[in-house]
């Protein structure tokens, strides 16, 4: 157990309004009025002549337009799925948004008009256009989407690792780069982190998948810069190599801006936006001046946007510590990583690792954001004015880009107050409610709210034998919610997480909330079903599933595909300290990989052939090749 310092306990800025209801003890309430739908801004783009302000919404499935100079909407379309990320066209008549759940692009005109529904991949979520070419980004199906505007077909589909979630475009390449939210590869691999994936748009194939630094997941918002060099992607840093005993400097976890050379196809350097005794909780969105020189960076955990010196970044990179020192009038002793990178340019690693290296500097600095969950960004032609929409205040703030000081506020539409579920929403996305803004309960549990993919060795089971992020959703019908039973049930795991986690002693009123947000989870159809039927390659899968002779059915057995049992299945490893694991549910594990405990099995097929020699997780060892493949279409199904 954990020792609860009163230091960690109290040294909270829990500033939202919810947050400090819940701190009163004020009950908000409990349901939100009947008809009445979140407003939840999620991407924001200026149209190319900066008159217009485009602002998807996720949750009440529409686009907003603003009338920049009024700040008032100008008209607002009514989208078949959730709003998400936001492209203009060149000549600024129409404008692109991702819908959701409608598994589409939609296309609509500067007046609002919908003109089309371009059929996408499942879940698409970042867009991006160059010349007559529509890149869509599909986050449930693991590719890209490559769309012909013109005839609104589809050219290409491209397989990337997984996840997809943003994308952007060179202005000087035919070359699109797309962000994996979440790692493809094993937990166990020392590298394991997500990666950045480089597209040809002319032959339509994957020119490279450049790895993050170890630890690196939640990847979101990708951009290019304006010379086409460059990529930048904002994105989290866990330290899953140390026990989580403490939070201080980034000791579980940082937040990370990973830069990207385009020409060498290579990672150039990751720099961390953190600063010593701070966190800047999930990273999300990224917006570029047009000279490339000034990035601006949303931190959604933590309500505040973050500017970077970018001219000034690429100068110590390539070793200009004496010019930038000058320019800056700071004295160069004071962040020595940068005279070591002027020595070799090697030490650029060091800065995945350094707290200092921006602030010593003086390349950053940053702004208060009055609204919740700052997400997609856009600066104007001019790079005077930035735009971010605030998802949970449902509003797009403008802010001068030199000072920060906000502009003006842009409501999406009346915002109805938070019941329960709404509330809990907000904490789990909340790093000032954790020590030191270093992290919020997404930051583990992304996509969603289901997984990042890494192992974190947690001390509830002991140190030293790290396990795999679980999802949570039915956590609260699938105790207990832990790989060998710690926490008894989703109601423990939440109160434990805020105390050993976020290290803080919750209030009764946030427990309950973020108790309600979890049961209100409910699992994605599988993208591998069509039309919400099984292929018969899953049907044959099922009959072997629930067989006599492979008894997969044995332990996953009932509506949860779970007997809520602990059992050795010979996955124990060296670090265990012990060989039963209570068996988990099956449901959406078509998007909760890698799998087993440890996280050793990257595939589901890997789970049933090279996981299982020794038929002790289902006898399978004797099925054929189409048998398993039949299994994991079975499986992949669920």
């Amino acid at each position: 157990m954990l020792h609860n310092n009163p230091h960690h306990t109290w040294a909270v800025r829990a500033t939202s309004t919810v947050v400090l209801a819940l701190l009163c003890g004020v009950l908000l309430s409990p349901l939100a009025s009947a008809g009445e739908k979140y407003r939840s801004a999620f991407d924001a783009a200026f149209s190319p002549d900066g008159k217009l302000l485009a602002v998807s919404d996720r949750t009440a499935k529409s686009l907003v337009f603003f009338d920049v100079a009024g700040k008032k909407i100008a008209c607002e379309a009514e989208l078949k799925g959730g709003g998400n990320a936001v492209a203009w066209a060149a000549d600024g008549s129409k404008v692109y948004v991702a819908e959701y759940e409608a598994d589409s692009v939609a296309e609509v005109d500067a007046s609002g008009k919908v003109l089309r529904h371009l059929p996408t991949g499942v879940r698409p979520v970042g867009v991006a256009l160059k010349g007559g070419l529509l890149v869509v980004a599909n986050s449930f199906t693991d590719n890209v989407s490559i769309i012909n505007v013109a005839s609104g077909k589809q050219e290409a589909c491209v397989a990337v690792p997984r996840n997809p979630y943003f994308v952007a475009v060179s202005p000087t390449a035919p070359l699109a780069v797309v962000g994996n939210l979440l790692p493809a590869m094993p937990a166990v691999d020392p590298d394991c982190a997500a990666a950045i994936t480089l597209i040809d748009l002319e032959k339509f194939n994957v020119i490279s998948s450049i790895l993050l630094p170890a630890g690196s997941t939640s990847v979101r918002k990708v951009l290019v810069s304006p010379d086409g060099k460059w990529a930048y992607v904002a994105h989290t840093l866990g330290r899953t190599s140390l026990p989580t005993t403490q939070l201080e400097r980034g000791w579980i976890n940082t937040n990370a801006l990973t830069i990207i050379d385009l020409t060498a196809k290579a990672q150039y350097a990751t720099v961390l936006l953190d600063r010593l005794s701070e966190g800047a909780s999930d990273p999300w969105g990224l917006a570029l001046s047009k000279d490339g020189n000034t990035l601006w960076v949303s931190l959604a955990g933590v309500r505040r946007v973050q500017k970077v010196d970018m001219g000034s970044l690429h100068k110590l990179l390539a070793g200009g510590i004496a010019e930038v020192a000058a320019e800056k009038k700071r004295d160069p002793t004071t962040a020595p990583v940068w005279q070591e990178i002027k020595k070799d340019p090697k030490q650029r690693a060091a800065l995945a690792n350094d707290l200092a290296a921006l602030y010593a500097m003086g390349l950053t600095e940053k702004f208060e954001i009055p609204g919740d969950g700052p997400r997609g960004m856009d600066v104007s032609a001019d790079g005077k004015t930035v735009a971010v929409a605030t998802y949970f205040t449902g509003e797009a703030v403008l802010f001068d880009g030199a000072t920060g000081k906000v502009e003006a506020k842009l409501p999406l539409g009346a915002q109805p107050t938070a019941d329960l579920v709404r509330q809990g929403e907000m904490l789990f996305h909340d790093g000032i409610t954790t020590y030191q803004n270093w992290l919020s309960c997404v930051t583990c549990h992304p996509s969603d709210q289901r997984a990042d993919g890494l192992n974190w060795d947690l001390l509830n089971d002991g140190i030293g034998n790290p396990k795999n992020t679980k999802s949570l959703v039915y956590a609260h019908l699938t105790p207990p919610t832990t790989w060998q039973g710690a926490r008894a049930n989703m109601e423990a795991s939440v109160l434990g997480g805020f105390k050993h986690i976020k290290f803080r002693v919750p209030t009764e009123q946030e427990v309950n909330a973020v108790q309600a947000y979890l049961r209100s989870l409910k699992p994605d159809a599988s993208p591998f079903l069509k039309d919400g039927k099984m292929s018969d390659l899953a049907k044959k899968g099922e009959k072997i599933f629930k067989g006599d002779s492979a008894k997969c059915g044995t332990c996953h057995t009932g509506e949860y595909h779970t007997d809520l049992k602990e059992h050795d299945v010979g996955t124990k490893r060296s670090f265990d300290n012990t060989a039963n694991f209570f068996t988990p549910t099956l449901l959406e594990v078509w998007r909760t990989r890698p799998y087993l405990h440890d996280g050793s099995a990257a595939t589901l097929k890997d789970v049933i052939t090279k996981m299982n020699p020794n038929n002790e997780h289902g006898v399978t060892s004797g099925l054929s090749a189409q048998d398993i493949d039949a299994l994991v279409e079975y499986l992949n199904s669920l």
